[in-house]
């Protein structure tokens, strides 16, 4: 497609800005000072969702009952609304991924389960398809979701006049380009900060449903991706048998400041098919790392939540699932952003295989095992072997059976260890806002009041007799008023302002704070202020623009709403109608660099024949091209 501006032009087009542009409705720069920054984590279910609260998050996003980009982690709208609940108390925020495109008998069945889920408290919807745009909805935020492809300031100068309420851009990103969208919008920027990476463009990739007739689009992707090929030349001779596509996980816990100068205000970590384990361990290490910059600086940024998060392990991100760790192309492109080698965890590396035995074998370095622990290697072949062990003693080990292509010198990676993941299950994490509270008499009794961390306040005033006390009374009250445990609050300090010692028994004492937690409760939630849904701009103007198949226009309301504003011509996107000759999938991942033959690099050109292909075992040929300019591969049919 053409460049946005042109007379054939998609705002959708993955393209760099140019200064001839032109721009269709004015922006706006928002102030630094004060800018609320968001850590926003997966849940696969309401219990995951928990732990990533009680772990730090201050949003999280969940799959509904239908819709969401992750068709296998779905949930109820009762468990939604029980989640909204727990989170609105810390000021957390919930959103709901409702990110496939749709069909046209699809859409009364989403109009209706929207309006279920503002109902049930939901804060904003992760979107990718504009027919939400013309249904008939509840006054609830909409997030653009990666699936749209926000790769560019024209895409986000869209965006924002379409009506969107926050940006999730694209992995891909460096931070020059998310500097570039953050100039272009005044709507909050939300990154990619951790978990699987996607070797194509989010939103661009067709390959699964080619192959499987399963579609990224629709959640069902088959990770056509994590496949081994053999990389062949023009006359079909093997360059390379390997996982080509398989990218190692993203990890940006160094980058995180160098972000949020960049713009982003909402770091996001991937994940919704993660189990517990993985979500408060990933959780725990961004919100310290985040709250040190936050303390560093508090008159820039400030927490978008409320509360404490006690945890009782200390996290480290290379004990929980990994391919290996790449901050992908934040700093530019570099090696060693993929894991050719596998697509599986192999975890961090422990040692050097030493002497190896009929029953065990010794492990030469500094790490200590565990029964249970999982390990594995990579064989003569290069083929990833995994064993579990049965029994350490030291750094000799006792597996079930000494894997056959053990041997000496070999490095040993472990992908699971027991000793970490139990402190994970066994730490009951909680989260706590911090409550001051106040004793006093008034004519007719006491009254007991509550202030929040956050500015909540509550006072509760009981009828009953004032009765002298022949000893000190306030030890005791401060015990019985204290106990809080079990609730989302923690007394920090209480303040008796009474006219002499009082007697009120503990039964008393304990019924009150318990009616001040339920009060206290309603009172935080009715604290929560939802985001409110942005109105579409008068302004917004697509004249002269074409929409190709990666427009993903699956429904008649996508193209109406696209025609309406100017737009000439809409295809239908690819899950509607294959297109002839149509890219599969688009990416910043290059095998010419990866297997040091970028012409830019080395100056030359490749010295391997060309067009290159990617064949998978049985047989099926996918054909690559390569646009330097763009430093772009693409996948085509085979």
């Amino acid at each position: 497609m053409a460049e946005f501006g042109s007379p054939t032009a998609s705002p959708f087009a993955n393209t760099a800005s140019h200064p001839q542009h032109r721009q269709p409705f004015r922006t706006l720069t928002l102030p630094l000072a004060m800018t609320p920054i968001e850590l926003l984590c997966p849940a696969k279910n309401l219990d995951i969702a928990r732990e990533a609260i009680n772990n730090g998050a201050d949003a999280v996003y969940i799959g509904g009952p239908s819709f969401g980009a992750r068709a296998a982690a779905g949930n109820s709208v009762e468990d939604i609304a029980s989640l909204c609940r727990y989170a609105h108390i810390f000021g957390v925020r919930v959103y709901v991924t409702l990110n496939t495109i749709l069909y046209n008998h699809e859409l009364p069945e989403v109009e209706r389960l929207i309006h279920r889920l503002y109902e049930a408290g939901v804060d904003a919807l992760i979107v990718q398809d504009l027919a939400l745009l013309k249904l008939d909805l509840p006054p609830i935020a909409l997030h653009a979701s990666t699936q749209m492809d926000n790769c560019t300031p024209e895409k986000a100068r869209f965006l924002e006049a379409a009506g969107f309420s926050q940006i999730v851009v694209a992995r891909e990103l460096s931070l020059d380009q998310i500097r570039a969208i953050r100039e272009a919008t005044t709507l909050p920027i939300e990154g990619f900060v951790h978990g699987a990476l996607c070797v194509s463009y989010s939103g661009r990739c067709y390959v699964s449903q080619h192959c499987f007739g399963r579609s990224a689009n629709r959640g069902e992707c088959a990770q056509f991706c994590r496949l081994s090929f053999d990389l062949v030349d023009a006359d079909a001779r093997v360059i390379s048998t390997k996982h080509h596509l398989s990218l190692r996980d993203m990890n940006r816990s160094n980058s995180i400041e160098q972000m949020l100068d960049a713009g982003v205000q909402s770091f996001k970590i991937e994940g919704r098919l993660k189990d517990a384990g993985y979500v408060k361990n990933v959780t725990a290490h961004y919100r310290q790392a985040i709250d040190k910059i936050l303390a560093r600086r508090p008159q820039e940024f400030v927490r978008a939540s409320y509360g404490e998060s006690h945890i009782g392990f200390i996290p480290q991100l290379n004990k929980s699932f990994n391919r290996g760790f790449t901050d992908y192309f934040l700093h530019g492109r570099s090696a060693g952003i993929w894991s050719m080698q596998t697509p599986k965890a192999i975890g961090a590396p422990v040692g050097r295989v030493g002497r190896v035995g009929k029953r065990s074998f010794v492990v030469e370095g500094e790490a200590t095992f565990a029964n249970g622990d999982g390990l594995c290697f990579f064989d003569a072949e290069g083929r990833l072997q995994g064993f579990r062990i049965n029994r350490a003693e030291g750094g000799e080990l006792f597996p079930l059976q000494v894997p056959p292509g053990l041997r000496p010198g070999i490095e040993l990676f472990r992908n699971e260890d027991r000793v970490f993941e139990k402190v994970l299950h066994r730490s009951a994490t909680t989260r706590t806002l911090s409550i001051i509270l106040t004793l006093s008499e008034w004519e007719e009794g006491f009254r007991l009041a509550a202030d929040t961390e956050h500015g909540v306040s509550v006072l509760l005033e009981f009828r009953c007799e004032r009765t002298e006390a022949r000893t000190p009374q306030q030890e005791n009250m401060t015990k019985q008023l204290s106990k809080f445990g079990g609730t989302p609050f923690e007394v920090k300090s209480i303040d008796f302002r009474l006219r002499g010692e009082r007697f009120i028994p503990s039964s008393q004492l304990g019924e009150w704070r318990r009616d001040l937690t339920s009060a206290l409760t309603e009172a935080c939630l009715q604290h929560h202020v939802r985001d409110v849904r942005r109105p579409v701009s008068p302004e917004l103007d697509l004249s002269g623009c074409s929409f190709d198949y990666t427009a993903n226009v699956a429904n008649q309301l996508a193209e109406q709403f696209l025609k309406e504003h100017g737009a000439e011509h809409v295809a239908p996107a690819y899950e509607l109608k294959e297109q002839a000759g149509a890219t599969l999938m688009t990416c910043r991942h290059c095998l010419r660099y990866a297997h040091g033959e970028c012409p830019r690099e080395t100056g030359r050109a490749p010295r391997w024949k060309e067009p290159l292909a990617l064949r998978l075992p049985n047989g099926r040929t996918f054909p690559l091209t390569f646009d330097c300019a763009k430093c772009e591969m693409s996948v085509h049919h085979d």
